[in-house]
């Protein structure tokens, strides 16, 4: 049992040794990497220089339940520093025989607008794609390196491991623009159980700065759905 067991870890390292030395073995899968660190490095710098307007529409089940509009920049940390556009909501008349049917809709606003804003954070956590994360899962051999179907001027990375363990990360990067194109996500919130996808498109602004377009953001086992538009972007 204990030789078993011992044997079972001698081939885990040397599989993981063989795999991690094939990836750095792959100049072509190196560069890229170090193109899309660079370039996430460079957008995230740029951007600092915008405000720009996002929308955000929560659905539940399909159906629309929320809108917001935020004036946004990033802040000294490099964080998005949100300020709302929309006027404060009117305080709706009590009316006693309704007031329990209230209570109660509004406690399921408050469920599902946590757990939309819990999805939010969760997908900030792979969007802009982290220098640091991509070196280690490119260390440890767990990207590979393809091209986009339908368009050879496209490379598509897909990254396993990237965040948590069995998540996985597909890119989208243009070779000549040296640019994100689109991003998919397939993650989960605390158990793996509860998925969550994420889909970004990428847009390009006049002065080349790459920015997210749009965002979506899918709580599978909710049945709830955060979209995101970013638009108006105006330099400071």
């Amino acid at each position: 049992m204990k030789r078993n067991r011992i044997t079972r870890v001698c081939s885990l390292l040397i599989t993981g040794y063989f795999t991690a030395l094939a990836a750095a073995q792959n100049p072509e899968l190196q560069q890229k990497v170090a193109e899309i660190k660079e370039a996430s490095a460079r957008n995230k710098q740029a951007l600092a220089q915008y405000s720009w307007q996002e929308q955000v529409t929560i659905s539940l089940k399909g159906e629309q339940k929320k809108q917001e509009h935020f004036q946004v920049r990033l802040g000294p940390d490099g964080k998005p520093q949100k300020t709302s556009l929309d006027p404060p909501p009117a305080a709706a008349p009590q009316q006693g025989g309704h007031r329990l049917k209230e209570h109660v809709v509004e406690k399921k606003k408050e469920e599902y607008k946590e757990y939309a804003d819990r999805m939010k954070e969760l997908a900030q956590q792979y969007v802009p794609p982290d220098r640091d994360l991509l070196q280690q899962a490119y260390e440890k051999g767990n990207i590979t390196l393809g091209t986009a179907a339908g368009n050879p001027d496209e490379l598509q990375l897909v990254i396993h491991n990237y965040l948590k363990p069995e998540d996985s990360m597909t890119l989208v990067f243009d070779r000549a623009q040296k640019g994100l194109l689109s991003l998919q996500v397939a993650s989960y919130m605390d158990d793996p159980k509860d998925a969550m996808n994420l889909t970004v498109q990428f847009s390009r602004l006049p002065d080349g700065t790459n920015h997210v377009s749009s965002m979506v953001i899918d709580g599978v086992s909710k049945q709830l759905n955060v979209a995101i538009q970013n638009s108006n972007y105006q330099h400071l």
